[in-house]
């Protein structure tokens, strides 16, 4: 099962710009290995990532075989209300997990 950390900062002023950064512990298995009897590896990555701030889409990606395990994101958005900023993903066996952070903006 995958989990993932998500950092963002404690306290933001309304308005300010602030970077949001992911880090998704997740195997990335890509199908191509096989184990120590011959047999393949059934291909487990994570297929799909998005995050929300407040219930409002912010940041999506769709990810393929070639990312590396532990897949790390960090892009930017901007403060304009307190609340969670939720993080969703699916690999390719179909697991939905998600985690969360809270996000405290003052005027």
């Amino acid at each position: 099962m995958a989990n993932a950390r998500i950092k963002v900062p404690d306290h933001l002023k309304k308005g300010q710009i602030f970077e949001v950064r992911v880090l998704i512990r997740h195997p990335m298995e890509t199908g191509f290995r096989y184990n120590n009897v011959g047999q393949k590896i059934p291909e487990n990555i994570v297929r799909s990532v998005s995050c929300w701030y407040n219930g409002r889409l912010i940041f999506e990606a769709t990810l393929h075989p070639g990312i590396a395990a532990n897949p790390y994101f960090s892009f930017f958005t901007t403060a304009v209300i307190s609340g969670p900023i939720e993080l969703k993903w699916t690999d390719s066996q179909g697991v939905t997990s998600s985690n969360k952070a809270n996000v405290i903006v003052t005027d």
